[in-house]
Protein backbone atom coordinates (compact mmCIF):
# COMPACT_ATOMS: atom_id res chain seq x y z
CA UNK A 1 0.00 0.00 0.00
CA UNK A 2 1.09 3.41 -1.03
CA UNK A 3 1.13 5.80 2.28
CA UNK A 4 -0.16 9.42 1.54
CA UNK A 5 3.06 10.52 3.87
CA UNK A 6 5.11 9.26 0.79
CA UNK A 7 2.91 9.21 -2.51
CA UNK A 8 1.22 11.14 -4.63
CA UNK A 9 -0.89 8.58 -5.66
CA UNK A 10 -1.69 6.71 -2.32
CA UNK A 11 -3.58 3.39 -2.11
CA UNK A 12 -2.69 -0.06 -3.43
CA UNK A 13 0.11 -0.85 -5.45
CA UNK A 14 -0.36 -0.94 -9.20
CA UNK A 15 2.65 -2.53 -11.21
CA UNK A 16 0.50 -2.27 -14.36
CA UNK A 17 0.90 1.74 -13.86
CA UNK A 18 4.29 1.65 -15.04
CA UNK A 19 4.91 -1.59 -16.69
CA UNK A 20 9.16 -1.56 -16.92
CA UNK A 21 8.92 -1.74 -13.14
CA UNK A 22 7.60 -5.65 -13.39
CA UNK A 23 10.73 -6.53 -14.99
CA UNK A 24 13.50 -5.27 -12.28
CA UNK A 25 11.30 -6.45 -9.58
CA UNK A 26 11.24 -9.70 -10.88
CA UNK A 27 14.94 -10.08 -11.54
CA UNK A 28 15.48 -9.82 -7.53
CA UNK A 29 13.68 -12.87 -7.05
CA UNK A 30 15.17 -14.98 -10.07
CA UNK A 31 17.36 -17.55 -8.57
CA UNK A 32 19.82 -16.97 -11.85
CA UNK A 33 20.63 -13.30 -11.13
CA UNK A 34 22.60 -12.65 -8.46
CA UNK A 35 23.48 -8.88 -9.16
CA UNK A 36 21.04 -5.86 -10.74
CA UNK A 37 22.09 -2.52 -11.51
CA UNK A 38 19.14 0.24 -12.58
CA UNK A 39 20.72 3.17 -14.31
CA UNK A 40 17.65 5.14 -14.64
CA UNK A 41 16.23 9.02 -14.67
CA UNK A 42 14.41 10.12 -11.86
CA UNK A 43 10.67 10.38 -11.66
CA UNK A 44 10.66 6.54 -12.85
CA UNK A 45 9.38 4.78 -9.14
CA UNK A 46 12.46 4.17 -7.99
CA UNK A 47 12.25 4.33 -4.21
CA UNK A 48 9.33 2.50 -4.44
CA UNK A 49 10.82 -0.61 -5.88
CA UNK A 50 12.79 -0.32 -3.14
CA UNK A 51 10.14 -0.21 -0.86
CA UNK A 52 8.64 -3.47 -2.64
CA UNK A 53 12.06 -5.23 -2.63
CA UNK A 54 12.52 -4.65 1.26
CA UNK A 55 8.77 -5.79 1.86
CA UNK A 56 8.66 -8.77 -0.44
CA UNK A 57 11.76 -10.21 1.69
CA UNK A 58 10.06 -9.75 5.41
CA UNK A 59 6.81 -11.37 4.28
CA UNK A 60 8.08 -13.57 1.35
CA UNK A 61 11.65 -14.69 2.00
CA UNK A 62 12.87 -13.41 5.15
CA UNK A 63 16.46 -12.79 5.11
CA UNK A 64 18.83 -10.43 6.65
CA UNK A 65 19.16 -7.36 4.77
CA UNK A 66 21.22 -4.26 4.33
CA UNK A 67 20.35 -0.77 2.69
CA UNK A 68 22.08 1.75 2.26
CA UNK A 69 21.74 5.36 1.39
CA UNK A 70 23.88 8.13 0.36
CA UNK A 71 24.13 9.46 4.13
CA UNK A 72 23.15 8.41 7.97
CA UNK A 73 21.24 11.05 7.98
CA UNK A 74 19.01 10.30 4.31
CA UNK A 75 18.99 6.32 5.63
CA UNK A 76 16.92 8.10 9.10
CA UNK A 77 14.64 9.82 6.65
CA UNK A 78 13.95 6.52 4.39
CA UNK A 79 13.25 4.50 7.64
CA UNK A 80 10.92 7.71 8.95
CA UNK A 81 9.17 8.87 6.12
CA UNK A 82 9.34 5.79 3.56
CA UNK A 83 9.34 2.27 5.61
CA UNK A 84 7.11 3.53 8.66
CA UNK A 85 4.10 4.63 6.58
CA UNK A 86 4.31 1.18 4.46
CA UNK A 87 4.96 -0.96 7.49
CA UNK A 88 1.97 0.55 8.93
CA UNK A 89 -0.29 0.65 5.87
CA UNK A 90 0.53 -2.66 4.24
CA UNK A 91 -1.73 -5.48 6.13
CA UNK A 92 0.90 -8.10 4.79
CA UNK A 93 3.70 -6.73 6.54
CA UNK A 94 1.45 -5.37 9.34
CA UNK A 95 2.27 -6.59 12.85
CA UNK A 96 6.00 -8.45 11.55
CA UNK A 97 7.73 -5.67 12.71
CA UNK A 98 7.65 -5.07 16.30
CA UNK A 99 6.66 -1.52 17.88
CA UNK A 100 9.28 0.45 18.25
CA UNK A 101 8.06 1.27 21.58
CA UNK A 102 7.59 -2.10 22.64
CA UNK A 103 10.13 -3.02 25.67
CA UNK A 104 13.23 -5.79 23.92
CA UNK A 105 11.55 -5.16 20.68
CA UNK A 106 14.78 -4.92 18.58
CA UNK A 107 13.76 -2.45 16.59
CA UNK A 108 15.57 0.96 16.24
CA UNK A 109 15.20 3.83 13.83
CA UNK A 110 17.94 1.73 11.83
CA UNK A 111 17.46 -1.38 12.83
CA UNK A 112 14.43 -3.36 12.36
CA UNK A 113 13.90 -6.80 13.22
CA UNK A 114 10.96 -9.35 12.11
CA UNK A 115 10.42 -13.66 11.95
CA UNK A 116 13.48 -15.02 10.24
CA UNK A 117 15.50 -11.60 9.35
CA UNK A 118 15.98 -7.96 10.26
CA UNK A 119 16.55 -4.76 8.25
CA UNK A 120 19.64 -2.35 8.85
CA UNK A 121 19.65 0.36 6.90
CA UNK A 122 22.82 2.55 6.93
CA UNK A 123 24.64 5.05 5.62
CA UNK A 124 27.70 4.96 2.85
CA UNK A 125 29.82 7.48 4.85
CA UNK A 126 29.41 5.72 8.10
CA UNK A 127 31.93 2.28 7.86
CA UNK A 128 30.71 1.48 11.69
CA UNK A 129 27.04 0.55 9.88
CA UNK A 130 28.54 -1.11 6.93
CA UNK A 131 30.40 -3.92 9.03
CA UNK A 132 28.10 -4.26 11.50
CA UNK A 133 26.58 -8.07 10.95
CA UNK A 134 26.78 -10.32 7.78
CA UNK A 135 23.54 -10.27 6.01
CA UNK A 136 22.02 -12.10 2.48
CA UNK A 137 20.64 -9.00 0.90
CA UNK A 138 22.43 -5.65 0.12
CA UNK A 139 20.33 -2.89 -1.39
CA UNK A 140 22.17 0.25 -2.63
CA UNK A 141 20.06 3.46 -3.17
CA UNK A 142 21.93 6.33 -5.35
CA UNK A 143 25.44 5.26 -5.26
CA UNK A 144 26.64 7.76 -7.16
CA UNK A 145 26.20 9.96 -4.80
CA UNK A 146 28.40 7.59 -2.68
CA UNK A 147 31.65 8.87 -1.08
CA UNK A 148 34.61 7.40 -2.61
CA UNK A 149 35.44 5.77 0.43
CA UNK A 150 33.42 5.29 4.30
CA UNK A 151 35.75 7.11 6.50
CA UNK A 152 39.21 5.23 5.49
CA UNK A 153 37.68 1.92 5.15
CA UNK A 154 36.87 2.01 2.05
CA UNK A 155 34.68 1.84 -0.84
CA UNK A 156 31.30 1.65 0.79
CA UNK A 157 29.73 -1.00 -2.07
CA UNK A 158 32.25 -3.11 -1.22
CA UNK A 159 32.54 -3.21 2.35
CA UNK A 160 28.10 -3.85 1.63
CA UNK A 161 28.78 -6.56 -0.27
CA UNK A 162 31.57 -8.58 1.97
CA UNK A 163 28.87 -8.74 4.15
CA UNK A 164 27.00 -11.33 2.18
CA UNK A 165 29.88 -13.39 0.82
CA UNK A 166 29.35 -16.22 2.90
CA UNK A 167 25.59 -16.43 1.44
CA UNK A 168 25.08 -18.59 -1.09
CA UNK A 169 21.83 -17.17 -2.27
CA UNK A 170 22.87 -13.78 -1.67
CA UNK A 171 21.54 -10.48 -3.44
CA UNK A 172 22.88 -7.23 -4.45
CA UNK A 173 20.57 -4.06 -6.09
CA UNK A 174 22.14 -1.15 -6.35
CA UNK A 175 20.13 1.39 -8.91
CA UNK A 176 21.21 5.54 -9.41
CA UNK A 177 20.76 8.01 -11.81
CA UNK A 178 24.60 8.14 -13.25
CA UNK A 179 26.48 11.41 -12.84
CA UNK A 180 30.00 11.89 -14.90
CA UNK A 181 31.33 9.56 -17.81
CA UNK A 182 34.47 7.40 -16.43
CA UNK A 183 33.55 8.12 -12.85
CA UNK A 184 29.91 6.88 -12.54
CA UNK A 185 29.47 3.57 -10.38
CA UNK A 186 26.40 3.14 -11.58
CA UNK A 187 27.42 3.68 -15.46
CA UNK A 188 30.67 0.64 -14.95
CA UNK A 189 27.52 -1.78 -13.00
CA UNK A 190 25.07 -1.55 -16.01
CA UNK A 191 28.37 -2.15 -18.13
CA UNK A 192 29.31 -5.17 -16.23
CA UNK A 193 25.72 -6.67 -17.15
CA UNK A 194 23.49 -8.08 -19.75
CA UNK A 195 22.64 -4.34 -20.78
CA UNK A 196 18.75 -4.78 -20.32
CA UNK A 197 16.23 -2.40 -22.55
CA UNK A 198 12.73 -1.86 -22.54
CA UNK A 199 11.50 -2.32 -25.75
CA UNK A 200 7.78 -0.73 -26.95
CA UNK A 201 6.07 -1.90 -29.91
CA UNK A 202 4.67 1.40 -32.39
CA UNK A 203 0.82 1.63 -32.30
CA UNK A 204 1.03 1.84 -36.19
CA UNK A 205 3.68 -0.60 -37.33
CA UNK A 206 3.97 -2.59 -33.93
CA UNK A 207 7.94 -2.67 -34.77
CA UNK A 208 9.47 -3.10 -31.56
CA UNK A 209 12.18 -0.14 -30.40
CA UNK A 210 14.08 1.58 -27.63
CA UNK A 211 12.52 4.95 -26.85
CA UNK A 212 15.52 7.58 -27.67
CA UNK A 213 15.72 11.05 -27.15
CA UNK A 214 16.42 12.03 -30.88
CA UNK A 215 13.36 10.61 -31.99
CA UNK A 216 11.23 13.24 -29.61
CA UNK A 217 10.14 15.85 -31.56
CA UNK A 218 8.90 19.36 -31.59
CA UNK A 219 7.85 22.62 -33.63
CA UNK A 220 10.21 25.18 -33.21
CA UNK A 221 9.00 27.47 -30.12
CA UNK A 222 6.63 25.21 -29.29
CA UNK A 223 7.45 22.73 -26.72
CA UNK A 224 3.91 22.25 -25.29
CA UNK A 225 3.71 20.22 -29.36
CA UNK A 226 6.17 17.62 -28.60
CA UNK A 227 5.68 14.37 -30.05
CA UNK A 228 7.28 11.01 -30.46
CA UNK A 229 8.55 9.97 -33.88
CA UNK A 230 8.37 6.47 -34.81
CA UNK A 231 12.36 5.41 -35.71
CA UNK A 232 10.72 3.01 -38.31
CA UNK A 233 7.37 4.72 -39.55
CA UNK A 234 7.80 7.92 -38.43
CA UNK A 235 4.30 7.93 -37.63
CA UNK A 236 4.09 11.27 -34.95
CA UNK A 237 2.68 9.17 -31.51
CA UNK A 238 1.32 11.49 -28.95
CA UNK A 239 1.92 11.14 -24.89
CA UNK A 240 -1.42 8.74 -24.91
CA UNK A 241 0.07 6.54 -27.43
CA UNK A 242 3.51 6.71 -25.27
CA UNK A 243 1.36 5.08 -22.39
CA UNK A 244 -0.13 2.27 -24.50
CA UNK A 245 3.36 1.17 -26.05
CA UNK A 246 4.98 1.15 -22.32
CA UNK A 247 2.14 -1.18 -21.33
CA UNK A 248 2.64 -3.72 -23.86
CA UNK A 249 6.63 -2.91 -23.68
CA UNK A 250 9.09 -5.75 -22.57
CA UNK A 251 12.97 -5.98 -21.32
CA UNK A 252 15.44 -7.40 -23.60
CA UNK A 253 18.87 -8.25 -22.81
CA UNK A 254 21.51 -6.79 -25.27
CA UNK A 255 24.58 -8.46 -24.14
CA UNK A 256 25.80 -12.00 -23.00
CA UNK A 257 24.16 -12.94 -19.42
CA UNK A 258 26.80 -13.58 -16.47
CA UNK A 259 24.06 -13.77 -13.56
CA UNK A 260 24.13 -9.76 -13.45
CA UNK A 261 21.17 -7.87 -14.67
CA UNK A 262 20.95 -4.35 -15.59
CA UNK A 263 18.26 -2.11 -16.83
CA UNK A 264 18.29 1.28 -18.07
CA UNK A 265 15.22 3.27 -18.17
CA UNK A 266 14.41 7.38 -18.71
CA UNK A 267 11.13 9.85 -18.25
CA UNK A 268 10.11 8.91 -21.99
CA UNK A 269 9.08 5.55 -19.99
CA UNK A 270 7.50 7.07 -17.15
CA UNK A 271 3.43 7.48 -17.26
CA UNK A 272 4.20 10.57 -14.35
CA UNK A 273 5.85 12.93 -16.92
CA UNK A 274 4.71 14.39 -19.96
CA UNK A 275 7.07 14.63 -23.38
CA UNK A 276 6.40 18.43 -23.66
CA UNK A 277 7.64 18.71 -19.93
CA UNK A 278 10.87 16.90 -20.81
CA UNK A 279 11.57 19.65 -23.93
CA UNK A 280 10.89 22.12 -21.52
CA UNK A 281 13.10 20.72 -19.28
CA UNK A 282 15.75 20.65 -21.94
CA UNK A 283 15.13 24.26 -23.62
CA UNK A 284 15.57 25.85 -20.17
CA UNK A 285 18.85 24.22 -19.28
CA UNK A 286 20.44 23.58 -22.85
CA UNK A 287 21.94 27.26 -22.37
CA UNK A 288 24.32 26.63 -19.45
CA UNK A 289 26.58 23.47 -19.25
CA UNK A 290 25.37 22.90 -15.39
CA UNK A 291 21.94 22.52 -15.85
CA UNK A 292 22.32 20.43 -18.77
CA UNK A 293 24.17 18.20 -17.11
CA UNK A 294 21.83 17.96 -14.63
CA UNK A 295 19.54 17.23 -16.95
CA UNK A 296 21.18 14.90 -19.01
CA UNK A 297 22.00 12.68 -15.57
CA UNK A 298 18.39 12.81 -14.06
CA UNK A 299 15.82 13.16 -17.77
CA UNK A 300 17.84 11.06 -20.19
CA UNK A 301 19.67 8.86 -17.26
CA UNK A 302 22.98 8.80 -18.70
CA UNK A 303 26.39 9.91 -17.84
CA UNK A 304 27.16 13.52 -18.63
CA UNK A 305 30.47 14.23 -20.90
CA UNK A 306 32.33 17.27 -20.93
CA UNK A 307 32.50 18.53 -24.49
CA UNK A 308 36.15 20.27 -23.37
CA UNK A 309 36.32 16.40 -22.63
CA UNK A 310 36.03 14.63 -25.89
CA UNK A 311 38.73 12.37 -26.14
CA UNK A 312 41.43 12.87 -28.95
CA UNK A 313 40.71 10.11 -31.86
CA UNK A 314 43.57 7.89 -31.74
CA UNK A 315 43.20 7.29 -36.22
CA UNK A 316 43.04 10.97 -36.49
CA UNK A 317 46.29 11.51 -35.15
CA UNK A 318 47.82 8.36 -36.74
CA UNK A 319 46.54 9.80 -40.12
CA UNK A 320 48.45 13.26 -39.62
CA UNK A 321 51.96 10.97 -39.79
CA UNK A 322 55.11 12.72 -41.62
CA UNK A 323 57.10 11.39 -43.80
CA UNK A 324 60.14 11.29 -41.83
CA UNK A 325 61.87 7.99 -39.74
CA UNK A 326 62.21 7.75 -35.84
CA UNK A 327 65.51 9.39 -34.87
CA UNK A 328 65.37 11.83 -37.23
CA UNK A 329 63.78 15.79 -37.23
CA UNK A 330 63.57 18.20 -39.71
CA UNK A 331 65.70 21.17 -40.05
CA UNK A 332 63.68 23.39 -37.59
CA UNK A 333 64.15 20.88 -34.52
CA UNK A 334 66.65 22.55 -32.61
CA UNK A 335 67.14 20.53 -29.44
CA UNK A 336 65.78 16.81 -28.28
CA UNK A 337 64.59 15.40 -24.81
CA UNK A 338 63.55 12.19 -23.23
CA UNK A 339 60.63 11.40 -20.62
CA UNK A 340 60.69 7.76 -19.05
CA UNK A 341 57.77 6.23 -17.56
CA UNK A 342 59.74 3.17 -15.38
CA UNK A 343 57.22 -0.02 -14.94
CA UNK A 344 58.08 -3.29 -12.88
CA UNK A 345 59.43 -5.20 -15.80
CA UNK A 346 60.45 -2.56 -18.55
CA UNK A 347 60.84 1.49 -19.32
CA UNK A 348 59.40 3.16 -21.90
CA UNK A 349 60.98 6.16 -23.05
CA UNK A 350 59.37 9.00 -25.36
CA UNK A 351 62.33 11.02 -27.70
CA UNK A 352 60.59 14.68 -28.42
CA UNK A 353 62.83 17.34 -30.45
CA UNK A 354 61.50 20.95 -30.19
CA UNK A 355 61.98 24.21 -32.39
CA UNK A 356 60.75 27.82 -32.12
CA UNK A 357 57.27 28.37 -30.97
CA UNK A 358 57.70 25.14 -29.03
CA UNK A 359 57.03 23.06 -32.33
CA UNK A 360 57.17 19.85 -31.39
CA UNK A 361 58.27 16.56 -33.02
CA UNK A 362 58.11 12.90 -32.17
CA UNK A 363 61.32 11.45 -32.73
CA UNK A 364 61.11 7.69 -31.32
CA UNK A 365 59.18 6.01 -28.54
CA UNK A 366 61.59 3.24 -27.56
CA UNK A 367 60.50 -0.03 -25.19
CA UNK A 368 63.67 -1.69 -22.86
CA UNK A 369 62.62 -4.69 -21.31
CA UNK A 370 63.82 -5.80 -18.39
CA UNK A 371 63.45 -5.62 -14.17
CA UNK A 372 64.90 -2.26 -12.11
CA UNK A 373 67.03 -4.38 -10.50
CA UNK A 374 68.66 -5.59 -13.51
CA UNK A 375 72.12 -3.89 -14.08
CA UNK A 376 71.57 -4.96 -17.91
CA UNK A 377 68.36 -2.60 -17.77
CA UNK A 378 69.85 0.80 -16.93
CA UNK A 379 73.06 0.52 -19.25
CA UNK A 380 70.47 0.40 -22.30
CA UNK A 381 68.82 2.91 -21.07
CA UNK A 382 72.52 4.71 -20.99
CA UNK A 383 73.21 4.13 -24.61
CA UNK A 384 69.70 5.14 -25.64
CA UNK A 385 70.37 8.54 -23.73
CA UNK A 386 73.95 8.73 -25.48
CA UNK A 387 72.69 8.54 -28.75
CA UNK A 388 71.65 11.89 -30.73
CA UNK A 389 68.73 12.74 -33.24
CA UNK A 390 69.98 13.24 -36.43
CA UNK A 391 68.11 16.33 -38.41
CA UNK A 392 67.39 16.62 -42.06
CA UNK A 393 70.12 18.50 -43.10
CA UNK A 394 72.79 16.36 -41.58
CA UNK A 395 72.72 18.32 -38.21
CA UNK A 396 73.44 16.36 -34.86
CA UNK A 397 70.64 17.20 -32.68
CA UNK A 398 71.78 16.54 -28.64
CA UNK A 399 69.42 15.20 -25.60
CA UNK A 400 69.62 17.96 -23.28
CA UNK A 401 67.86 16.49 -20.45
CA UNK A 402 65.67 13.58 -19.76
CA UNK A 403 62.75 12.97 -17.10
CA UNK A 404 62.48 9.56 -14.96
CA UNK A 405 59.54 9.18 -13.23
CA UNK A 406 60.34 8.24 -9.33
CA UNK A 407 56.49 8.48 -8.51
CA UNK A 408 55.61 4.66 -8.49
CA UNK A 409 56.91 3.67 -4.84
CA UNK A 410 58.08 0.16 -6.01
CA UNK A 411 60.27 1.75 -8.38
CA UNK A 412 61.29 4.82 -6.97
CA UNK A 413 64.38 4.08 -4.99
CA UNK A 414 65.92 2.23 -8.13
CA UNK A 415 65.16 5.80 -10.59
CA UNK A 416 66.62 7.67 -7.52
CA UNK A 417 69.78 5.72 -7.93
CA UNK A 418 70.27 6.33 -11.90
CA UNK A 419 69.63 10.17 -11.40
CA UNK A 420 71.79 10.53 -8.34
CA UNK A 421 74.44 9.45 -10.54
CA UNK A 422 73.80 11.42 -13.60
CA UNK A 423 73.02 14.84 -12.12
CA UNK A 424 75.32 16.42 -14.25
CA UNK A 425 74.37 15.56 -17.12
CA UNK A 426 70.44 16.30 -16.34
CA UNK A 427 68.96 13.17 -15.47
CA UNK A 428 66.09 13.89 -13.36
CA UNK A 429 64.26 12.09 -11.13
CA UNK A 430 60.18 13.44 -11.39
CA UNK A 431 57.05 12.85 -9.60
CA UNK A 432 53.69 14.12 -11.09
CA UNK A 433 51.44 16.56 -9.91
CA UNK A 434 47.79 16.01 -10.73
CA UNK A 435 46.65 19.64 -8.79
CA UNK A 436 45.45 21.68 -11.20
CA UNK A 437 47.42 24.95 -11.79
CA UNK A 438 51.02 23.72 -10.90
CA UNK A 439 53.95 24.51 -13.24
CA UNK A 440 55.32 22.56 -15.80
CA UNK A 441 58.27 21.92 -13.14
CA UNK A 442 58.96 23.16 -9.89
CA UNK A 443 61.96 23.44 -7.32
CA UNK A 444 63.28 20.16 -6.44
CA UNK A 445 63.40 18.79 -2.85
CA UNK A 446 66.33 17.37 -1.27
CA UNK A 447 65.91 13.26 -0.55
CA UNK A 448 69.29 12.25 0.33
CA UNK A 449 69.36 13.92 3.95
CA UNK A 450 72.61 12.63 7.02
CA UNK A 451 72.06 11.33 10.34
CA UNK A 452 70.57 14.51 11.34
CA UNK A 453 68.54 15.17 8.34
CA UNK A 454 70.27 17.91 6.80
CA UNK A 455 70.47 17.72 2.76
CA UNK A 456 73.58 15.91 1.69
CA UNK A 457 75.40 17.87 -1.33
CA UNK A 458 75.07 16.70 -4.29
CA UNK A 459 72.71 14.33 -3.24
CA UNK A 460 69.03 13.20 -4.81
CA UNK A 461 66.33 15.49 -5.76
CA UNK A 462 63.21 15.02 -6.53
CA UNK A 463 61.87 17.47 -9.06
CA UNK A 464 57.30 18.16 -9.13
CA UNK A 465 55.72 18.15 -12.43
CA UNK A 466 52.90 19.61 -13.03
CA UNK A 467 51.48 16.66 -15.21
CA UNK A 468 47.95 17.94 -15.55
CA UNK A 469 49.06 21.27 -16.46
CA UNK A 470 51.02 19.65 -19.44
CA UNK A 471 47.92 17.35 -20.58
CA UNK A 472 46.35 20.41 -21.20
CA UNK A 473 48.81 21.98 -23.35
CA UNK A 474 49.49 18.70 -25.15
CA UNK A 475 46.10 18.28 -25.77
CA UNK A 476 45.09 21.95 -27.29
CA UNK A 477 48.00 21.73 -29.72
CA UNK A 478 47.09 17.81 -30.67
CA UNK A 479 43.57 19.66 -32.11
CA UNK A 480 45.50 21.77 -33.49
CA UNK A 481 47.42 20.69 -36.60
CA UNK A 482 51.21 20.96 -37.91
CA UNK A 483 52.06 21.85 -34.37
CA UNK A 484 53.10 18.18 -33.09
CA UNK A 485 54.37 15.95 -35.47
CA UNK A 486 55.05 12.53 -35.89
CA UNK A 487 56.91 9.93 -37.83
CA UNK A 488 55.38 7.39 -40.43
CA UNK A 489 57.04 4.58 -38.71
CA UNK A 490 54.96 4.62 -34.90
CA UNK A 491 52.62 2.20 -34.38
CA UNK A 492 48.98 2.29 -33.77
CA UNK A 493 49.42 1.61 -30.07
CA UNK A 494 51.14 4.61 -29.70
CA UNK A 495 48.79 6.73 -30.74
CA UNK A 496 45.90 5.09 -28.55
CA UNK A 497 48.72 5.30 -25.81
CA UNK A 498 48.50 9.31 -26.41
CA UNK A 499 44.40 10.01 -26.71
CA UNK A 500 43.86 7.43 -23.61
CA UNK A 501 43.11 9.93 -21.24
CA UNK A 502 40.38 12.99 -21.14
CA UNK A 503 39.35 16.18 -18.78
CA UNK A 504 36.07 15.57 -16.99
CA UNK A 505 33.89 17.68 -14.58
CA UNK A 506 33.46 15.97 -11.74
CA UNK A 507 30.74 17.39 -8.59
CA UNK A 508 32.19 17.03 -5.52
CA UNK A 509 29.90 18.20 -2.60
CA UNK A 510 28.44 20.27 -5.64
CA UNK A 511 31.59 21.85 -6.42
CA UNK A 512 33.11 20.91 -9.93
CA UNK A 513 36.47 20.07 -10.43
CA UNK A 514 38.05 19.57 -13.61
CA UNK A 515 40.21 15.87 -13.33
CA UNK A 516 42.29 13.55 -15.85
CA UNK A 517 39.97 9.60 -16.61
CA UNK A 518 41.98 7.23 -17.98
CA UNK A 519 40.34 4.62 -20.40
CA UNK A 520 40.85 1.27 -18.67
CA UNK A 521 41.43 -0.51 -21.90
CA UNK A 522 44.35 1.58 -22.92
CA UNK A 523 47.82 2.03 -22.06
CA UNK A 524 49.11 5.77 -21.19
CA UNK A 525 52.67 5.52 -21.14
CA UNK A 526 53.18 7.28 -24.70
CA UNK A 527 51.03 10.35 -22.58
CA UNK A 528 53.24 9.87 -19.57
CA UNK A 529 56.30 10.24 -21.65
CA UNK A 530 55.25 13.09 -23.26
CA UNK A 531 54.59 15.12 -20.41
CA UNK A 532 58.01 13.52 -18.76
CA UNK A 533 60.23 14.97 -22.03
CA UNK A 534 57.87 18.41 -22.19
CA UNK A 535 58.90 18.64 -18.48
CA UNK A 536 62.91 18.03 -19.39
CA UNK A 537 62.72 20.50 -21.95
CA UNK A 538 61.43 23.18 -19.72
CA UNK A 539 63.88 22.29 -17.40
CA UNK A 540 66.26 22.54 -20.17
CA UNK A 541 65.26 26.28 -21.17
CA UNK A 542 62.10 25.71 -23.33
CA UNK A 543 60.70 28.66 -22.40
CA UNK A 544 63.20 31.15 -22.36
CA UNK A 545 65.36 29.64 -25.37
CA UNK A 546 68.09 31.23 -27.86
CA UNK A 547 67.21 29.80 -30.61
CA UNK A 548 70.24 31.55 -32.70
CA UNK A 549 72.11 31.06 -29.77
CA UNK A 550 71.25 27.48 -29.57
CA UNK A 551 71.61 26.53 -33.45
CA UNK A 552 74.91 28.23 -33.40
CA UNK A 553 76.14 25.61 -31.12
CA UNK A 554 74.63 22.49 -33.15
CA UNK A 555 77.29 20.63 -35.60
CA UNK A 556 77.38 18.74 -38.64
CA UNK A 557 76.40 14.76 -37.69
CA UNK A 558 79.76 13.53 -38.94
CA UNK A 559 81.55 16.05 -37.25
CA UNK A 560 79.65 16.24 -33.97
CA UNK A 561 81.66 14.03 -31.17
CA UNK A 562 79.74 11.28 -29.81
CA UNK A 563 78.25 11.56 -26.60
CA UNK A 564 80.66 10.75 -23.30
CA UNK A 565 78.98 7.04 -22.38
CA UNK A 566 76.67 7.30 -19.62
CA UNK A 567 78.96 5.38 -17.11
CA UNK A 568 78.20 6.63 -13.00
CA UNK A 569 81.03 9.14 -11.79
CA UNK A 570 83.37 8.17 -9.18
CA UNK A 571 82.25 8.89 -5.73
CA UNK A 572 83.76 12.08 -3.83
CA UNK A 573 86.05 10.82 -1.37
CA UNK A 574 84.47 11.32 2.06
CA UNK A 575 86.44 14.12 4.18
CA UNK A 576 88.33 13.00 7.38
CA UNK A 577 85.90 12.56 10.61
CA UNK A 578 85.98 15.55 12.08
CA UNK A 579 85.74 15.28 16.10
CA UNK A 580 83.31 18.15 17.76
CA UNK A 581 84.55 19.34 21.11
CA UNK A 582 82.20 18.18 24.11
CA UNK A 583 81.39 21.79 24.62
CA UNK A 584 79.83 21.01 20.97
CA UNK A 585 77.74 17.99 21.72
CA UNK A 586 74.60 18.01 20.24
CA UNK A 587 71.55 15.81 19.27
CA UNK A 588 72.21 13.50 22.63
CA UNK A 589 75.09 11.48 21.57
CA UNK A 590 77.11 12.47 24.30
CA UNK A 591 80.31 14.28 25.19
CA UNK A 592 81.25 14.20 21.60
CA UNK A 593 79.72 13.70 17.79
CA UNK A 594 81.21 12.53 14.49
CA UNK A 595 80.43 15.18 11.45
CA UNK A 596 81.10 13.44 8.48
Amino acid sequence: MLSRESSAEPGKWQTATAEYQRGMMDAIGDPAVREIWVMKSAQIGWTEILGNAVGYFIDQDPSPMLLIQPTLDMAEAWSKDRFAPMLRDTPALRGLVKDARARDSGNTMLHKQFPGGHVTMAGANSPASLASRPVRVVLCDEVDRYPVSAGTEGDPIKLAQKRSATFWNRRFLAGSTPTVKGASRVEIGFASSDQRRFFVPCPHCQTFQVLQWKRVKWPEGRPDEAFYACAHCDAALTDGDRVGMIRAGEWRATAPSKGIAGFHVWEAYSPWRKLSEIVTDFLAAKPYPDLLKVWVNTSLGETWEDPSGERLIADTLAARAEDYETWTAPAAAVFATVGADVQHDRIELGVYAYGPGEETWAVAHEVIFGAPTDARLWAAVDDLLARQVRRADDVALPILASAFDAGDGATTGFVLDYCRQRRRRSVLAIKGQSQPGKPPIGRPSKVDVNVRGIAIPRGAELWPVGSDTIKGILMARLREEGFIHFPATLPTTYYEGLSSERLITKFRNGIPHRIWVKDKAARNEPLDCFVYAYAAACYAGLKRANWAALRSRLKPWGEAPPSAPMQPPEPAPNPAPRRVPASGARDGFGSADWNL
